[in-house]
């Protein structure tokens, strides 16, 4: 079994709720998008780097997960720019009211979030979210 589908089946195992998949629908790119954001605000320069060594864990994944997360990675930071002097502010918003809906997510599901067993889990989920938009659209990735 390739890495990715093992690391995307582990991940999965914690998310089987259809509920609490779908807050991760949600709620998944919003903490990344507000991560992001935060670290904007402090530099674009340690976002960038942030975001290369991202691209790195996802080229390891799979190419085609890495072209569509860096697609999406672009999008975001590009609307980042956008927010100019209110990205801190709506950033940080965004990030709570995101993890409180990820945790509400957890609680339906009844099990703890991956990450607390594995931190690559916060680079998984992204991409697992972005697997399963390639899946139902019939993208091999």
């Amino acid at each position: 079994m390739r890495s990715v589908d093992r690391l995307f089946a582990r991940y999965g195992e914690f998310h089987r709720n259809r509920t609490n998949k779908a807050i991760h629908w949600v709620c998944v790119p919003l903490i990344v998008w507000s991560a992001l954001g935060i670290l904007w605000w402090a530099s674009p320069l340690l976002t960038y780097a942030v975001v290369a060594m991202a691209m790195a864990f996802y080229v390891w994944l799979s190419r085609r997960i890495a072209l569509g997360m860096l697609l999406m990675l672009a999008a975001m930071i590009y609307s980042l720019m956008l927010l100019q002097e209110r990205v801190l502010m709506v950033s940080i918003a965004v990030f709570v009211i995101a993890w409180i809906g990820q945790f509400i997510g957890h609680a339906i599901e009844g099990r703890k979030p991956a990450f607390f067993e594995d931190v690559r889990s916060l680079l998984v989920g992204p991409a697992w979210v972005l697997g399963d938009l390639y899946r139902r659209w019939g993208i091999a990735y």
